[in-house]
Formats: structure tokens, sequence, C-alpha cells
């Protein structure tokens, strides 16, 4: 039975921290630093190099969206 008494403890130390609220996913983390998202196929990417990248090879004959051409 001193499991049970270990787990409130670890309950109560968790709610006291804020640690018990919402668990945290590879997925959702991922998702949170997605940033661009291609206008032509709705792909996401990071950082603006790669976006840039993305769209000169995947999408050659499509005019560059208003936030690669300063980039």
């Amino acid at each position: 039975m001193a499991r049970g008494h270990q787990k409130e403890l670890a309950r109560a130390r968790n709610e006291k921290t804020g640690a018990g609220g919402k668990p945290t996913t590879q997925k959702g983390t991922a998702a949170a630093g997605l940033t661009f998202q291609c206008p032509v196929c709705k792909a996401q990417m990071g950082d603006p190099k790669t976006y840039k990248q993305h769209f000169e090879s995947k999408h050659p004959k499509s005019e560059l969206p208003p936030e690669l051409k300063d980039a």
C-alpha cells in the first residue's frame, strides 16, 4: 500500500508546481514550431530559408509570396 501514498504525494506536488495540467507531446511541440505555410500546397515549414527552398523547387512557375521577396 506504500505506492498509493507515494501516488498521492506526487499528485499533490504536481498540482502545486503546475506540472499536472497539460501533457506535452512531440507532435504538439513540433506543430508549434511550424510558422510558415505554403499558399500553394499548404505545407508547413519552420524557417524562412527552408520555406524559400521549398517554394523555388516545388512551385517554380508561381510568383514568390511577399514574405519571401525580401528574404
